[in-house]
């Protein structure tokens, strides 16, 4: 059994998974999230310096967790919003020096791999029967099995993004609808949504007080439901989202956008239900760390 630490440097949040791995299987130790929002003013091309400040306080506080728990190996990665960062080699150079993270750009069709093992461990599911859709903050990604090949889509569809465009309805369908043409043959795929919408989406029809990641994991929404839920957030004042059981108060001015994203692709996709996946890219990396510590027959720091 190894004992692995996972971090996933996203667009809003900024997220650590400790778990411990064995026979393909991921077992939680631990979990942290900050909201980092490493993406704000990307708009402009570049990652701004307060937004990096946040990440490399959080990356500090994960590299004290790491060190407590004994891991045998770690991996961090970055997605959307460093990719698309024209800076996005001096963030690495400063995270490597303020904190020791090497931390590894990820494309969006690496995100959308790491995204669908985690998934495929997670829920227990045959990998040709699995659709993921894995919303981000700057980024969609879909993933599924076609004749025993991985095909990956990478959609600029995400939380964040689509906020500051304020994009519509209609303008995530034209963007959607492609994908939904690549997989119009597969209708018998299982919709599996994983990131922090679709699990907040979850945590708000629970009314949960408090997150728990058990009860959220391997959760089904229907579409009809989502479509309901979307109408309430959209209702309401940024105020009165924040005090929303189950909304963390820092993702109220994103998850309208979210949500939207994930109804329209039910939409386009003509599925009636989702379910969602707590064991998500996080599990996907910490798998993949524990295979190369056994394929090179020790640890690898």
């Amino acid at each position: 059994m190894l004992r692995v630490g996972a971090v996933d440097i996203g667009t809003n949040s900024t997220r650590l998974l400790i778990a411990e791995v064995e026979d393909g299987r991921v077992r939680p130790l631990r979990r942290a999230l900050e909201t980092t929002r490493l993406g704000a003013g990307l708009r402009e091309g570049i990652l701004l310096p307060e937004s990096i400040n946040r990440t490399v306080t959080t990356l500090c506080r994960y590299r004290g967790l790491l060190q407590e728990s004994g891991v045998t190996r770690e991996i961090a990665v970055a997605t959307s919003a460093v990719r698309d960062a024209a800076n996005r080699d001096e963030f690495v150079e400063v995270v490597k020096g303020e904190t020791g993270f090497d931390v590894r750009v990820i494309n969006g069709h690496e995100e959308a791999a790491y995204s669908f093992g985690g998934v495929v461990s997670g829920l227990s599911l045959p990998p040709d029967q699995v659709l993921v859709m894995d919303v981000g903050g700057g980024s969609t990604e879909f993933v599924w099995q076609n004749a025993g090949v991985l095909q990956k889509k990478s959609l600029a569809l995400g939380a964040v993004r689509m906020t500051l465009e304020s994009s519509t309805s209609e303008n995530m369908r034209e963007v959607l609808r492609p994908v939904a043409k690549m997989v119009s043959r597969l209708s018998s795929l299982r919709l599996v949504g994983v990131g922090g919408t679709c699990t907040t989406l979850a945590a708000i029809d629970l009314k949960m007080e408090h997150y728990d990641p058990d009860g959220v994991h391997g959760y089904i929404l229907t579409r009809r439901r989502v479509g309901e839920l979307l109408d309430e957030l959209a209702r309401c004042t940024l105020e009165e989202r924040q005090r929303i059981p189950g909304l963390q108060p820092e993702r109220a001015d994103i998850i309208v956008a979210g949500v939207r994203i994930v109804f329209n692709a039910m939409m386009v996709f003509n599925r009636d239900q989702i379910q969602v996946s707590e064991a998500d890219i996080l599990y996907g990396l910490a798998l993949n760390a524990a295979q190369d510590v056994e394929q090179k027959g020790g640890a690898s720091y």
